[in-house]
């Protein structure tokens, strides 16, 4: 039985390790709103398994996006077989925690508008600082 109250699952956060679950308890502890995410990881799994597990979670939650760690990653990968017969699944790849915040507080949106303002926060929140130089779009000390 699940809670009426519970806000739905908007996301699925999916990487190797950890990685997935870290960024959703980051996400909880600034914001509150970690339920919003469901973190997978493929850690023990094989390409089979990854699909068969993205596809109940999707069917479960009705997430209607997934973040993944890296572009050429088995979770993309995976994602990737998974639009073919759901072509309205958003896919964000290379994802960062400033993505998700920007995501989360864009949850009025279509999910493939709030994903295209979360990947452009995303690039604009990495800097290089040190070495006297400095790129990308925040400000260095």
């Amino acid at each position: 039985m699940s809670d009426s109250n519970a806000p739905a699952i908007r996301a699925i956060v999916a990487g190797h390790g950890d990685w997935a679950a870290g960024l959703v308890s980051a996400l909880a502890q600034i914001t509150g709103r970690g339920d919003l995410f469901l973190p997978l990881t493929n850690r023990g799994m094989s390409g089979e398994q990854l699909e068969m597990a993205l596809r109940a979670a999707v069917d479960e939650t009705g997430a209607s996006c997934v973040f993944t760690d890296l572009v050429g990653g088995s979770w993309t990968l995976t994602a990737r077989r998974v639009m073919r017969d759901r072509p309205s699944l958003v896919l964000v790849t290379g994802a960062n925690l400033s993505m998700l915040l920007d995501f989360t507080f864009h949850d009025s949106m279509p999910p493939e508008e709030a994903a295209r303002l979360a990947v452009e926060k995303g690039r604009s929140a990495m800097t290089v600082g040190g070495g006297g130089m400095q790129t990308g779009g925040g400000r260095g000390n």
